[in-house]
């Protein structure tokens, strides 16, 4: 039993933050002055290669796969351990500090899109691609994407905080999260015993959504909790997760703005389709 009681009025202590303590505040706004890179196509990413930012570098990897030459982007690292994403350029095209952030410079002014299934949204209808037509699917596919949104928080902050992050291990914490997270893998392992995707046939957003977080944490590559989880009895679940792994679009979009790996694993920025044959020091370390 904990012998911990909160006090009356509750007060930031900054050393009390865990493996993020550096950045975590109870404010927001700008704490650097300090204007975005932009390169020459229509969208602009800023993000880093976590679950989120995956995501949308998977969506735009997916669109130029499909000949849409208008989603042709730049990746722009944002180094979350160093507060890159307290600038004052970041805070502008995300005024919650959280990557990714996408600029789109195609519009008459360019338009600021953030959290992450607000992009894939914004990038799907922009492209009409990877949003079924058909009203059910349609409709399938928007409650599986804002499923995620709204489950993924306890999956992240919360089994993955306490479980990986904290300055302490809980077990009331880790206990009350890796039985919800135990219970969301089994609402998507029923899902996907009856259906080929997230909106049924079509792959789509909701996929994209769902893989980097979902599927990363059931091949064992998330918090390194799939034996504390048990990962392997989500069978669907790991089906689903590898045969998205084999896309080729795919492959090269969880490599965008990754600083951590393997070397081949790896490509901080990304301003060309030849970046992923022609990697060498320059493209793995980012420019000052």
């Amino acid at each position: 039993m904990s012998d911990y009681t909160p006090p009356k009025i509750w007060t930031w202590d900054s050393e009390n933050g865990g493996a993020f303590a550096n950045i975590n505040r109870p404010t927001a706004g700008a704490r650097e002055d300090k204007e975005l890179s932009v390169g020459k196509h229509p969208m602009q990413l800023y993000s880093l290669a976590t679950p989120n930012g995956v995501k949308v570098t998977v969506m735009l990897e997916e669109l130029l796969a499909l000949g849409h030459s208008g989603a042709e982007y730049d990746a722009w690292l944002i180094n979350i351990r160093e507060s890159a994403q307290f600038t004052s350029g970041f805070v502008g095209a995300n005024p919650n500090s959280k990557i990714p952030a996408l600029m789109d410079h195609s519009t008459d002014e360019p338009t600021r899109v953030f959290e992450s299934g607000a992009i894939l949204l914004y990038l799907a209808e922009k492209f009409d691609a990877f949003l079924p037509m058909d009203h059910k699917s349609r409709t399938e596919a928007l409650s599986w994407l804002f499923w995620q949104m709204g489950s993924g928080p306890y999956l992240g902050g919360g089994f993955g905080h306490f479980y990986a992050y904290a300055p302490e291990k809980f077990e009331y914490a880790i206990n009350r999260f890796a039985m919800e997270t135990k219970r969301q893998l089994d609402v998507l392992d029923q899902h996907l015993a009856q259906n080929a995707y997230f909106a049924g046939a079509e792959y789509s957003i909701a996929d994209m959504a769902i893989w980097p977080w979902y599927g990363a944490l059931v091949k064992g590559v998330l918090y390194e909790s799939a034996e504390f989880l048990q990962v392997h009895e989500y069978k669907h679940i790991v089906a689903w997760a590898d045969k998205i792994s084999e896309r080729p679009a795919v492959k090269r979009g969880r490599k965008v703005n990754r600083a951590w790996g393997e070397p081949e694993s790896q490509l901080l920025e990304r301003h060309d389709a030849s970046d992923f044959d022609t990697k060498t020091m320059d493209k793995l370390i980012p420019s000052t």
